[in-house]
């Protein structure tokens, strides 16, 4: 089953987002079906609260739990907040990496694995105290969703698809742009440019990709107020990458995270969710500039917004503006003014320098482990070139699999010819190591130490209920897991 296909069909049949999680009649009602119910029972009634918070049944959400909610936009590289709390984190991580043992289990054809490993993962959410950290009511909320569409790709029999209509992006000029263009000629005039000149390194593929998808052109700037167009670009929100996407929202995207790759760090793959991300926003919104402001904040965050304010969004989306966490009300402001500048620069008091070059590159396929550092000395370039070319590959080493290595052009004949003589990257750790478990530590905290998976663990020492591990017990960790 095409899962990404049915995760699409769902996402244009649901329409917008409704945030259910918040009510206080939803969170007693399933803590009560938690306490007493098997984890069938449990995901069944999951699924009808679900649907009835999507109906309507459930009364809004409480200014107290609505308050609590607010997003602090976890997505802008700039006035970065305090980080989350570890163990709130480590729930989150610990729902993620369920949520990606239900996805192996569904390959398998387990399906009650699946669905059981999809309960836990609702149960660990709502443990999550955004009161106490807002900016991760965000993550909260998409893996929310992604739990619900697995839940949808196993029961549900139909699904409707429907296109958005990609309308050109107004290029408004008022107080509020101006004030981002008078910054962007004063103290960050420098950013400006630095992040314009490396833009030339990678705009061309991106342009291409967003003139395929039937997008504005002009998104193709998101990235400079996104990251500067720094490639390795990351925020203390977890946010990475020239899209500078959240783990939840990466992973939700198709975009594969494991002890090797990060492909958030990759510009292709990375532009290519964000096509799709910005797409599934258009759809829910309808106009450019209330997706931008979602695409920084989150879509919860400007629908709680919307349905506090008696105007149509559609018409009015500076009435919008006064609504929003500070950093997302700059947001689409700010890509104006960016667009304003690079139409007419001298009228801004701007000379703009000629951009990077792109690299022009190739791609060969390696079948083993090998250190970009040895890949490079043999090409007569320096390895952190020959990163910058793999941005994805965590450990300056291909995976122990086929993996698509870019070369630059005219190289790859060189490469391939002498694959054979170059040595093998040892894995780093091999085998098994033994973990004594201690006080407040999870799977999941555990597989991300180890640099494993929940799901190896799972599997080498047979856990059965529920994933419950104690205090004491001895864990058997595969280190040379590659998932």
């Amino acid at each position: 089953m095409d899962v990404w296909r049915h995760q699409e069909r769902f996402r244009r049949e649901r329409g917008p987002v409704v945030d259910f999680t918040q009510s206080e009649v939803h969170v007693r009602m399933v803590k009560k079906i938690r306490a007493s119910a098997s984890p069938s029972v449990f995901t069944k009634a999951a699924l009808a609260l679900f649907f009835a918070a999507v109906l309507g049944f459930f009364p809004a959400p409480t200014p107290a739990a609505e308050k609590g909610a607010r997003a602090q936009g976890d997505r802008d590289e700039i006035n970065f907040q305090e980080e989350p709390s570890d163990d709130d984190g480590r729930l989150l991580d610990n729902a993620l990496d369920l949520v990606e043992s239900a996805q192996e289990y569904w390959v398998k054809g387990d399906e009650d694995k699946s669905i059981e490993a999809l309960d836990q993962a609702y149960a660990s959410i709502l443990e999550v105290n955004t009161d106490a950290n807002p900016k991760l009511d965000q993550s909260k909320e998409d893996l929310r969703l992604t739990i619900s569409k697995r839940l949808m790709e196993i029961y549900a029999s139909r699904h409707i698809a429907a296109k958005g209509n990609h309308r050109a992006i107004p290029l408004t000029m008022n107080k509020y742009v101006e004030r981002e263009i008078k910054l962007f000629r004063g103290r960050e005039r420098w950013f400006f440019m630095e992040s314009y000149r490396r833009s030339g390194k990678y705009r061309n593929e991106i342009v291409q990709a967003f003139r395929d998808a039937g997008l504005p052109e002009e998104l193709s700037w998101l990235p400079l107020i996104e990251s500067g167009f720094k490639l390795r670009a990351q925020s203390p929100a977890r946010a990475l990458g020239l899209w500078q996407f959240i783990p939840s929202t990466g992973y939700k995207y198709g975009l594969r995270r494991n002890k090797w790759i990060d492909e958030r760090f990759d510009p292709v793959k990375s532009t290519n969710a964000a096509i799709l991300y910005l797409t599934d926003l258009h759809e829910i919104f309808g106009d450019w500039a209330t997706v931008l402001a979602a695409y920084n904040c989150g879509e919860g965050t400007v629908l709680r917004a919307i349905s506090r304010q008696k105007k149509d969004y559609l018409d009015g989306f500076w009435d919008l503006y006064e609504r929003l966490p500070y950093e997302t009300a700059r947001y689409f402001p700010r890509f104006l003014a960016v667009l304003a500048i690079l139409k007419d620069p001298a009228r801004y008091g701007f000379t703009l320098e000629e951009p990077d070059s792109p690299t022009s590159y190739e791609e060969i396929t390696v079948k083993r482990s090998l250190s970009l550092r040895t890949i490079a000395k043999n090409l007569g370039m320096s390895g952190r070139d020959l990163a910058d070319l793999n941005p994805e590959l965590r450990r300056y080493a291909t995976p122990a699999a086929p993996y698509s290595l870019k070369v630059p052009s005219g190289k790859g004949v060189i490469v391939l010819a002498g694959l054979r003589a170059l040595p093998r990257l040892s894995s780093p750790r091999s085998g098994y190591v033994y973990h004594r478990v201690r006080r407040g530590e999870t799977l999941s905290f555990i597989a991300h130490r180890y640099h494993t998976s929940m799901h190896a663990i799972i599997e080498a020492n047979d856990i059965r209920h529920g994933n419950f591990i104690r205090a004491g017990q001895k864990l058997k960790i595969p280190l040379d897991d590659i998932t």
